[in-house]
């Protein structure tokens, strides 16, 4: 972040003001923080965050414990990086922990006021829950829409399929969001959102993981609020073109259903999730303005398409990486479905290795590596330290599901390590919570998770894989660039073979 351009005697004014405040805090013997590093004056330890703050945090927490404060310009701000520190807050204090810290690029065209992600956790949040864990995520409605995902994954194994033909790569990352974009898209508007044979699937490929990557991005104006207006780094203006984009998209689509809904009172169709948002009468007691419904859009295309392509993506190129576990997984596809016919969600309980895959992809490539951040609502005492009122949480589930004194050679692609064991994702068990836990956890984790394992498990049962150009397995790029989803910075091209 570069501060040298902004006037002198800015810096020397919130310098003073910085100063006079820890003068007065330490005269007024505020109560303990936990421990960290010495702050510098006006930006605090904003320069130790650097490019990867998953990485930077999670070497910072070995000096100074795994409660540790930071100031990040004028934010106070506490870092969680174990399981027993992550279970102490999302669980022992989740209420209190349970509203959030709300990044500037997520206030823009005033999505935070009605995004499900960044609403406090009050009535209007729970509202919108209902209505996604109702009409999307429960357990009834995901069972109803088994074949729609079974239908999507065909159409990526069909596009496999033409490139095996012809000898040529897949990039598995695009592919695997195509088919999650149209999945959602049908779910919401029963159409298809992209031609996975066009260039619009790039095009709107990049615009997801743009959006995502931005309100990830480290932003100086979240650091120091009065620079908002300013936008130093033009995440504001960046993030403002990518929602009008997806706004546009969204209301094509409304304007349609609602021109096709005058026309016609008798449709066949079967009700999708956008007749819930238009039709009040699903639930009298909430009905969503325009605004409403594009936040809540926003949340589900971003959140859903994006995190699930990329971990199929990184779980494709650990495989890659690791022959002989790819091996493994593919043996045991192969033996207990056969060759005579695709894989279905029904087989995944009897596939322990490809889950064991999947919770080791998810272990070493979380989600969101910071989750999102949270913010004390009150001044709460945690392990002798006090976290004050409006303090900025972050939980580094990156240094989490990384920790040496829980896993063993941390580093290491080994999905041996979760077979016969209890550990899962699914907010149980703080070792590993790349979705989250508590009232915050990510309500999109059912359906990724029958996603995941069934695209997965349909890619390798179908296709061997090897690596374009004669590149060997060592030779694959593994670097990841930061954002509120960890993204391959090359994506992951392979050639299927015919298995």
């Amino acid at each position: 972040m570069d501060f040298c351009t902004l006037p002198l005697w800015i810096f020397s004014i919130w310098a003073c003001i910085h100063l006079l405040l820890l003068l007065a805090r330490k005269k007024s013997g505020t109560a303990k923080l936990p421990p960290g590093p010495f702050p510098l004056p006006i930006v605090g330890n904003l320069f130790q965050l650097g490019n990867k703050p998953n990485e930077s945090l999670s070497r910072l927490a070995r000096s100074y414990g795994p409660l540790m404060t930071l100031r990040l310009g004028s934010i106070t701000t506490v870092v969680v990086s174990s399981a027993t520190m992550a279970k102490e807050v999302l669980q022992k204090h989740d209420h209190t922990f349970a509203g959030r810290s709300v990044v500037d690029a997520a206030r823009v065209l005033h999505h935070n006021e009605s995004s499900m992600v960044w609403l406090p956790a009050e009535q209007q949040w729970r509202k919108l829950r209902t209505i996604c864990n109702t009409h999307i995520f429960a357990t009834q409605r995901l069972d109803a829409d088994q074949g729609l995902r079974r239908h999507k994954v065909n159409e990526i194994m069909a596009h496999v399929a033409e490139q095996c033909i012809k000898g040529e790569a897949v990039d598995i990352g695009q592919a695997a969001l195509v088919t999650n974009l149209n999945l959602i898209s049908n779910i919401v508007f029963s159409v298809d959102l992209v031609d996975p044979n066009s260039s619009s699937a790039q095009e709107l490929k990049k615009l997801v993981s743009e959006a995502m990557e931005e309100a990830g991005r480290p932003n100086v104006a979240d650091y120091f609020p009065w620079l908002r207006a300013m936008d130093p780094q033009g995440i504001r203006r960046r993030s403002t073109v990518h929602l009008e984009r997806l706004h546009a998209i969204f209301d094509g689509l409304i304007e349609q259903r609602l021109l096709v809904s005058r026309s016609s009172s008798n449709s066949q169709r079967r009700a999708d999730f956008l007749d819930v948002l238009l039709d009040p009468s699903h639930d009298n007691s909430f009905q969503l303005s325009r605004r409403d419904i594009h936040a809540l859009l926003v949340d589900i295309f971003i959140a859903s398409s994006d995190s699930t392509s990329s971990i199929v993506e990184w779980a494709m190129a650990e495989l890659l990486r690791n022959p002989n576990t790819m091996a493994r997984a593919r043996s045991e596809l192969i033996q207990t479905i056969g060759r005579g016919r695709r894989a279905e969600e029904s087989d995944i309980s009897r596939l322990p290795y490809l889950q064991a895959v999947v919770k080791e992809t998810l272990r070493l490539h979380p989600t969101a590596p910071l989750l999102i951040p949270r913010k004390a609502e009150s001044d709460v005492e945690i392990c002798g330290f006090t976290i004050p009122r409006n303090t900025q949480v972050l939980v580094n589930a990156w240094a989490i599901s990384r920790d040496p004194h829980v896993w063993v050679d941390p580093t290491s692609f080994s999905p041996e390590r979760f077979l016969d064991s209890h550990v899962d994702f699914k907010g149980r068990n703080f070792e590993l919570i790349p979705f989250g836990t508590g009232r915050r956890i990510c309500p999109g984790m059912p359906l990724a998770d029958r996603m995941i394992h069934l695209t997965l498990a349909s890619l390798l049962h179908s296709f061997d894989w090897r690596l374009p150009d004669g590149m060997a397995p060592h030779d694959l790029d593994m670097s990841d660039k930061f954002g509120l989803t960890l993204q391959k910075v090359v994506p992951l091209r392979a050639i299927p073979v015919q298995g």
